[in-house]
């Protein structure tokens, strides 16, 4: 059976939202609700957070996760999430022993175990090099010219506006799953290389967590839609 290692990047000193990462979120550290998802996730062989926070560190550990103290010159806000990425691989036994490597984004705590499997389990069927979350989108795109006039990015503004029924297919990317083929990874060091296929999530809810706005938003959804964390109790509950 293919072994598959998440890897849950959570850096301390965020400014959008301060604390963001271990912040109650419906009663459960932001970071806490990634962790149980992933355990759950039938595809999944090992949890890793990767952290430069040791409050982090700790709350990771309580819910199960292998903690991995990041190093600072990988912490700052210029760092990359492949950088967190790459070092785990480098430093942990559970993702050198991993087939498929997949970066999960704390900051979407609505992410289901059954959401990871499917993109874990689409990476695999279509022998992708990287596999991601989308949904689809309804958007009219534009961008302002220098003469503060629109230019229609995804459609033609001079023609009639067109129903949703009549354009083809678009989709955004959710920065909430990536599963990964781990050599070609560590090889490219970018999560986009090779073939990449995405994976279309029709329940997955578009609201970043970057600003107290966002937490609000996005509590307040989860509570009305009844949404429920995965059932992965802290260790030594």
């Amino acid at each position: 059976m293919e072994r598959v290692a998440v890897i849950i990047p959570a850096r301390g000193g965020s400014k959008g939202i301060p604390g963001k990462n271990i912040k109650p979120f419906l009663g459960l550290p932001l970071v806490a609700h990634s962790i149980r998802a992933a355990q759950a996730a039938e595809t999944v062989s090992d949890v890793i957070v990767s952290s430069d926070d040791d409050e982090i560190l700790a709350v990771a550990r309580e819910y199960g996760a292998e903690g991995l103290k990041r190093p600072d010159d990988i912490s700052g806000d210029e760092a990359s999430s492949e950088s967190a990425v790459l070092h785990a691989i480098s430093e942990t036994e559970a993702c050198q022993a991993a087939d498929t490597i997949v970066f999960l984004q704390c900051t979407a705590p609505l992410t289901s175990a059954a959401e990871i499997d499917q993109v874990v389990r689409t990476r695999g069927e279509k022998d992708a090099d990287t596999a991601f979350s989308v949904v689809e989108v309804h958007a009219f795109l534009w961008q302002i010219a220098e003469d503060g006039s629109g230019i229609g990015i995804n459609h033609d503004a001079s023609k009639p506006r067109q129903r949703r029924q009549e354009r083809p297919q678009e989709f955004r990317e959710t920065g909430a799953i990536y599963a990964l083929r781990k050599g070609g990874f560590v090889k490219a060091g970018e999560r986009f290389f090779g073939r990449s296929v995405p994976v279309v999530l029709p329940d997955a809810v578009e609201i970043d967590l970057d600003t107290p706005r966002d937490w609000l938003a996005l509590e307040a959804y989860a509570k009305a839609a009844g949404y429920q964390p995965e059932t992965i109790q802290p260790a030594g509950s």
